[in-house]
């Protein structure tokens, strides 16, 4: 009896371990993740105005390296605008000497696509060299 009551102990000890370890894993981290998709703005763009759904389907919560030219800079925000199309947020400062219509190469996770303002919306967006 004590040995039944051993082992089903560990047993629930191993299987809650295992939940716990589901439940609280590592958050991402987007900078060090390969991309999923490689595009340019626009590309991405043209994807979400065709077809929403199938543009959600694909690019969603996915790791993107888009390219494009730099049409906003927010410093205080840490947020780039790219071809008036894309709001890009950076989770460090953004380097200073960025400026006005830079072609700019960035990986981020794509969080959606915002109607109202017709725009691309990234998060823990790098800059890609």
């Amino acid at each position: 009896m004590k040995k039944k009551v051993f082992i089903l102990g560990l047993i629930l000890i191993v299987v809650g371990f295992g939940v716990y370890k589901y439940i609280y894993q590592d958050h991402r981290d987007i900078a060090t993740e390969e991309a999923n998709y490689s595009a340019t703005v626009k590309e991405v763009f043209n994807a979400f105005t065709t077809n929403d759904s199938l543009a959600n389907t694909k690019y969603l919560d996915k790791t993107l390296a888009l390219r494009g030219k730099i049409s906003n800079i927010d410093f205080d925000n840490k947020i780039i605008t790219v071809d008036e199309k894309l709001s890009a947020r950076f989770t460090t400062t953004l380097p200073e000497n960025i400026k006005l219509q830079d072609s700019i190469n960035l990986k981020g996770r794509l969080v959606g696509f915002d109607d109202l303002l017709e725009e691309i919306q990234m998060d823990q967006c790098t800059i890609v060299k």
